[in-house]
């Protein structure tokens, strides 16, 4: 398995701003629109979208060996992909992010239980004060983030359907180039999600099928920076950069709805980015005498 932080980390950055921009578009699409809907559209728009790198690579492409791997990475995507859109149907958005990027917390363990990848010693103490950090700029004991009730419960296990789905791309990314995991992704994602819309099925408004259709666009962009960085290093490593996902989801939600950040949830932000330097962090090798 390849290891390269860097290159990690630059492709878990990437995919936070884009998976930003898909919570923001979910999240005023909810407002009219089922939480099946909104999952099925989010997963056929990314299928759409990768048509024309199909169309040009052609079916050697996609040829593969491991479907059952594929299989369980789309499995755990959409369960996550449903709780996570619930939450942020139901909730602040900063608080569905908070919740659903609790996924550095579990993939140590997760990584360490599955495919036997064990962790840094600094992983879990950085993920800890990232979550720290993270909860410090929502705070949800704090005004109307206060009483998150079932929504709030739907949104940890988002996070931790989504490390397991973090794990099984790690898994299998030894032989899957990424365009070829979110393919498959895609495929299954739309598959799996077109059942339950054959008892809520409802045509969405011209403004939510475009806010849909851009959540689609941006999370196939996320989900293929996600992919590269969790091939490129291992999952406890470059787990905690996502959490910049909250960062940017902040700073959308007070330009369009007027959320504010405090000194406290600057405070959160200078924790969060100490956490990638921890992370990241590596003694430096012994100076051998000449």
């Amino acid at each position: 398995m390849r290891n390269n932080l860097r290159r990690g980390a630059l492709h878990a950055l990437l995919a936070a701003a884009a998976f930003s921009i898909t919570g923001v578009c979910i999240k005023a699409a909810s407002a009219t629109t089922p939480n099946e809907m909104v999952v099925f559209i989010r997963c056929f728009v990314s299928l759409l979208a990768l048509l024309p790198w199909l169309l040009r690579r052609g079916r050697s492409a996609v040829r593969t060996t491991r479907l059952g791997g594929h299989l369980w990475r789309s499995a755990f995507g959409v369960a996550a992909m449903y709780c996570f859109f619930y939450a942020i149907a139901a909730l602040p958005l900063a608080s569905a992010m908070l919740l659903t990027y609790s996924t550095p917390l579990w993939l140590p363990f997760i990584a360490w239980a599955w495919i036997g990848e064990r962790p840094p010693w600094i992983a879990l103490p950085a993920a800890v004060i990232g979550l720290a950090g993270i909860a410090l700029i929502v705070r949800p004991g704090a005004g109307g983030y206060g009483g998150l009730g079932w929504a709030g419960l739907i949104g940890l296990a988002s996070g931790l359907l989504a490390a397991c789905a973090m794990v099984s791309i790690r898994r299998i990314s030894d032989s899957e180039p990424a365009e070829r995991i979110v393919f498959y992704f895609a495929l299954m994602a739309t598959a799996i999600s077109a059942i339950p819309l054959i008892w809520a099925w409802q045509t969405p408004t011209p403004h939510a099928l475009a806010l849909l259709i851009g959540a689609g666009i941006a999370a196939t962009v996320g989900q293929l920076h996600l992919t590269h960085a969790y091939a490129w290093a291992p999952a406890a490593r470059v787990g905690p950069f996502t959490y910049f996902s909250v960062l940017f989801s902040a700073v959308l939600a007070w330009l369009l709805w007027g959320e504010r950040l405090d000194r406290w949830a600057a405070l959160g932000a200078l924790l969060v980015v100490l956490t990638c330097v921890l992370v990241s962090w590596r003694p430096a090798p012994p100076v051998v005498a000449s």
